[in-house]
């Protein structure tokens, strides 16, 4: 059974176990590239089993996300309560070719982007944070729950990193 937006929210969030989500978003990318460091390209790209993303399908992915996140965070801001549009991240993966991609560069720009985004959150006011978008499935976040929802989304990809590399 697939899970609910509520389900997926619980999870994610849930990953955060009390952290702090702006320290987890600043710290991530340092994270998965000191963990990754020195992987050859056949090594990134294999897949732990077939139909679950390789490490290089998953950098792909949390920078592709970034880019999401910039957009919605700006667009919030601009708008409150603009609607945010989902996406499907396995076509996603497919039609952006996520398995081929270089991880270095997927990784570099996850980082350029996260430490824009990290800029653009750390000057909002109050108010500003509790400003909202519209998500089609998962209804009213605000950028805090987003930011939460973000940190919590990078921990549950790291784990599944760290899965792969003790294969």
């Amino acid at each position: 059974m697939q899970e609910t937006a509520q389900q997926y929210t619980a999870r994610i969030i849930g990953n955060l176990q009390g952290q702090d989500p702006m320290r987890v978003l600043k710290g991530m990318p340092r994270r998965i590239a000191n963990a990754i460091s020195g992987l050859s390209a056949a090594r990134l790209r294999k897949r732990p089993a077939p139909g679950v993303w390789s490490i290089a399908e998953i950098v792909a992915h949390l920078a592709e996300t970034e880019i999401v996140l910039a957009w919605r965070y700006r667009s919030i801001v601009e708008k409150n309560g603009v609607p945010l549009q989902p996406f499907e991240q396995d076509l996603w993966a497919e039609n952006s070719r996520y398995r081929q991609s270089d991880t270095k560069a997927m990784l570099e720009l996850y980082r350029i982007v996260r430490a824009a985004n990290i800029r653009f959150l750390s000057g909002l006011s109050a108010a500003q944070w509790k400003m909202f978008g519209l998500h089609q499935e998962r209804g009213k976040e605000t950028i805090a729950h987003i930011v939460r929802l973000e940190a919590g989304h990078d921990i549950n990809h790291f784990k599944q990193i760290q899965r792969i590399l003790r294969g």
